[in-house]
C-alpha cells in the first residue's frame, strides 16, 4: 500500500459563495469597462460617473469595489500587465506549437500582440511622466511588480537579440525597451485606422515594419 502524499492530505479549496462569485463578476465587469474607457478617452477624460453608467450600477456601489478613480485605473493597468505576462509565457513555452524560437521573433510577437490589442480597444495607454495617474500607480505594489517583471522579460530578449546580431548592439537596451513600450500608446495606429483605407492586419504589419526595419529604403 502506498503512502498518501502531502498534496493528497491537503483539503480542497473552499468553494466561493454565490455572493462572493457575484462580487468578483461585478469587479471583472468594472475593470473591463475601465480598460475600454482608458483606451478610448485616457485617464484624465474618464470619470467615475462614466464607469458607473457603463457598468449599470450606482456610483456608491462602484465605490464599494474601488474607493477612487486611481484605484479603478490601477486595477485596469494591473489586469493589462497580467495579460501581457501571460502572453509572454506562451512565447517562452518551447513545446507550444508555433512558438517563436529566437529572441527577436519573441520581441516581434510581443509587439504584434500589443498592436492588435490597441487596435481592438483592449489596451489602456501607459501613463506619461506628467500624468497624475503615474504617481498613484507607482504606489501600487501589484502594478510595480508587474511592470518590473515585464521589463525584465523583454529586456532579457533585447540583450539576447543584440548579442546574436539581430538587433543593433550600439543601442542601449533601455532605449529599445521604451521604443517597444511606446507602441502600446502609438497614435499612428488610430490615425491609420481612422482613414478607413487599411485593415487592422495591414496597419499592424506597417507599424511592425517601421518599428523593426526603420524607414530607410532597403
Amino acid at each position: 500500500m502506498g503512502t498518501r502524499t502531502e498534496n493528497q492530505n491537503e483539503a480542497p479549496p473552499a468553494k466561493r459563495s454565490f455572493r462572493a462569485q457575484m462580487h468578483l463578476a461585478r469587479e471583472d465587469a468594472i475593470v473591463q469597462v475601465v480598460n475600454r474607457l482608458l483606451a478610448e478617452r485616457g485617464y484624465e477624460a474618464m470619470t467615475v460617473d462614466d464607469v458607473a453608467a457603463e457598468v449599470g450600477i450606482a456610483k456608491a456601489s462602484l465605490y464599494r469595489h474601488f474607493p477612487s478613480k486611481e484605484d479603478l485605473a490601477a486595477a485596469a493597468m494591473v489586469r493589462m500587465l497580467q495579460r501581457a505576462l501571460a502572453f509572454l509565457d506562451t512565447l517562452d513555452d518551447a513545446t507550444a506549437e508555433g512558438a517563436p524560437t529566437t529572441p527577436l521573433n519573441k520581441l516581434k510577437a510581443a509587439t504584434r500582440w500589443t498592436l492588435k490589442a490597441q487596435l481592438q480597444g483592449e489596451l489602456p495607454s501607459l501613463p506619461s511622466h506628467n500624468s497624475s495617474l503615474r504617481g498613484a500607480l507607482m504606489q501600487n505594489e501589484d502594478y510595480v511588480n508587474g511592470l518590473m517583471g515585464l521589463s525584465e522579460r523583454l529586456g532579457a530578449w533585447i540583450e539576447a537579440a543584440q548579442a546574436d546580431g539581430s538587433l543593433d548592439a550600439k543601442l542601449p537596451p533601455i532605449a529599445v525597451l521604451y521604443t517597444l513600450y511606446a507602441r502600446g500608446c502609438d497614435p499612428v495606429l488610430g490615425f491609420l485606422q481612422g482613414t478607413g483605407e487599411f485593415t487592422d492586419a495591414q496597419i499592424v504589419e506597417m507599424v511592425m515594419s517601421t518599428c523593426f526595419n526603420g524607414l530607410a529604403a532597403r
